[in-house]
């Protein structure tokens, strides 16, 4: 049986080749590839790989070298009908029949992608033209050059007349197939056809090959929806593509990350500022297909919303459809906007440095989830927190793989008893008084789950506030381990003063700042991080920066001891003897009594952090 090329395309595209041959060989990624022991000889050594982007598998020892159906063929003595019969299975697809039926529908579908070319080509011009001059100027002004127009195929479809139909019909392109496209609209009443992007600036969506399907149409003015995609075709299921996959795929294989935006602005605009992993869905929430197709490339693809209340929505949404699917290694990271900004704002005031900020501060989804349900009501009554548990279990139960969902109960049990037991500790204190776990110079942190960044945000800005601190707690910021785009400021600051060890903090900051690093200096000095460390501030004495700094370096470090007993006492549960008691008792005792001397230095400090502020 001939099968149509197109049906194979989908079944590449819906089963990794990397998870085909993963079923019968033990993978190790290495770059772009993977590899393992050759499933076709005998041997020690690895010689066998697997390049997902380009679909192939290889051994160096015995020369096999073919594709996934041929893998699926000789590692399971199968025919290649019975092979894609399998495949397709795995895929969710339906076999197709051999039957004239099907060889029309095929060669419809070529003929279907042959307008839909000829259709991008003829959006081109038009943007060149007299009428596309205010759809060029939009595009322009929204920061794109030709190189941008270029690379993303934009263009403009007039908003009167029908000149895509008239252009297509005289290509030869019947008003059958331009309809069945997606291009032409055709009246329930009788009346002719018509073209269906009309005014708007046209964004061509593309298959994994690079092959234009459909189009996104934005509105340039007047009446109608901001923002018109093609409807589902033969060609175009919007629920399993996504915009820009086939330029985004070889560059996250090429070691981007994958970032998956809103829309086609946003994707273009991170594109151009460096981000070359960027995809978006096409109008709709993010599916469990698109989600599929997003872990072949990447096992924690980062989701970036809009900071205002529909991203939100949208964030949860996301959460919701992909816990079922979660399994060993395949999450997702939520990375939220500030509110009213998006990727293309956010990088025109900021800079990729910017962007580069809220990429690295992307939260896991178990985060995600602790938070909106924390977040949902007081848990201040015994009947409170065990909601809270129930919510929080039947989050983890909907889960579908065993070993994921048990770490899921286990980690929110962890947060559980980890929150209370600080809101305990909080409540028996005097009034006035601050918890240790949240106290920075005698000041509440926001929350916990901002605590860690901002201690560590407190630590660079006490430095950049007074340099000469730095190399006394020289040995102390080595083992401090700081979130990736904080690290980058604090190995630039000791660089500058280990050429320069007598620089004041004005002239300090002006060396980081010309290292692209102001928008990331900018958020150090401002008062939502000084607000809970006033000896960080310039005009406070040595002194009171010193005592202070002490005290936030001993907080990080008791936190990741806490962590660490924390997983401590997860052991000593599975694994029970008396020997790992006595160490488990041992070192609870060692954490608090950190904790307790880090409470007496915060008693001493109240009065050292807030007389000398300099404010």
């Amino acid at each position: 049986m001939a099968f149509p090329p197109r049906f194979l395309d989908d079944i590449r595209d819906r089963v990794g080749l990397a998870d085909a041959v993963g079923r019968r060989v033990k993978l190790v990624r290495k770059g772009r590839e993977h590899s393992g022991l050759c499933p076709f000889h005998n041997e020690k050594t690895p010689s066998f790989t697997v390049n997902e982007e380009k679909g192939f598998y290889h051994c160096f020892g015995c020369g096999a070298h073919r594709d996934i159906f041929s893998f699926v063929q000789n590692t399971e003595n199968l025919t290649f009908p019975e092979a894609v019969e399998q495949l397709a299975g795995v895929a969710g697809l339906a076999m197709p029949e051999e039957t004239p039926e099907e060889r029309e529908r095929e060669k419809k579908r070529v003929g279907l992608a042959e307008a839909t070319e000829a259709a991008a080509r003829w959006f081109s011009v038009q943007l060149r033209a007299e009428s596309g001059k205010a759809a060029l100027d939009y595009l322009t002004g929204r920061g794109l050059d030709d190189a941008a127009i270029g690379r993303f195929r934009l263009g403009f479809a007039p908003g009167k007349g029908d000149g895509l139909k008239q252009a297509l019909t005289g290509q030869g392109f019947s008003e059958d197939v331009l309809v069945e496209a997606g291009l032409l609209g055709r009246p329930d009443d009788g009346r002719p056809t018509y073209d269906r992007f009309r005014g708007r600036v046209i964004f061509p969506i593309a298959d994994r090959k690079g092959r234009v399907v459909a189009f996104g149409g934005r509105i340039l003015e007047g009446d109608g929806a901001k923002y018109l995609n093609s409807p589902e075709t033969p060609l175009f299921h919007k629920g399993r593509m996504l915009y820009n996959m086939n330029l985004a795929a070889p560059a996250v294989h090429d070691g981007a990350e994958l970032v998956v935006a809103e829309g086609y602005m946003d994707v273009i605009a991170l594109d151009r500022a460096g981000f070359h992993g960027a995809v978006a869905p096409l109008g709709t929430a993010l599916t469990e297909d698109q989600i599929a197709a997003l872990w072949k490339l990447a096992d924690e693809p980062i989701l970036c919303f809009d900071g205002d209340e529909a991203g939100g929505r949208a964030a949860v949404r996301a959460a919701d459809r992909a816990l079922p699917l979660l399994r060993p290694g395949k999450s997702l990271g939520f990375a939220m906007l500030p509110p009213g900004q998006d990727p293309d704002d956010l990088i025109a005031g900021g800079g990729p440095a910017a962007m580069r900020q809220i990429l690295d501060g992307a939260r896991p989804l178990s985060d995600l989830l602790w938070n909106l349900e924390l977040g949902l009501r007081p848990v201040d009554t015994p009947e409170r927190k065990a909601d809270l548990q129930r919510r929080l279990d039947a989050r983890a139960r909907q889960i579908e793989d065993a070993t994921v969902q048990g770490h899921y109960r286990s980690a929110f049990r962890e947060r559980l008893w980890t929150h209370f037991q600080a809101v305990r500790r909080q409540a028996a204190k005097p009034r006035g008084r601050v918890s240790p776990a949240f106290q920075v110079g005698g000041r509440a942190l926001v929350n916990k789950a901002t605590l860690r960044r901002r201690g560590q945000q407190v630590v660079l800005a006490t430095l950049l506030g007074h340099p000469e601190l730095a190399d006394e707690f020289s040995d102390s910021l080595s083992h401090a381990e700081l979130e990736p785009d904080l690290d980058k400021i604090l190995q630039a600051l000791q660089k500058q003063l280990a050429a320069d060890p007598d620089l004041d903090s004005e002239t300090l900051k002006r060396h980081l700042s010309r290292e692209g690093l102001a928008s990331l200096i900018g958020a150090l000095c401002a008062d939502d991080v000084l607000v809970h460390a006033t000896f960080a501030r310039r005009g406070a004495s040595v002194e009171a920066a010193r005592v202070g700094l002490r005290e936030v370096l001993a907080l990080i470090f008791q936190g990741r001891r806490r962590e660490e007993l924390v997983a401590t006492a997860r052991y000593t549960a599975e694994n029970s003897d008396d020997e790992s008691e006595k160490r488990f008792l041992a070192f609870r005792k060692d954490v608090e009594l950190g904790e307790s001397q880090i409470l007496e230095a915060g008693d001493g400090m109240d009065g050292a952090g807030n007389g000398n502020d300099g404010g």
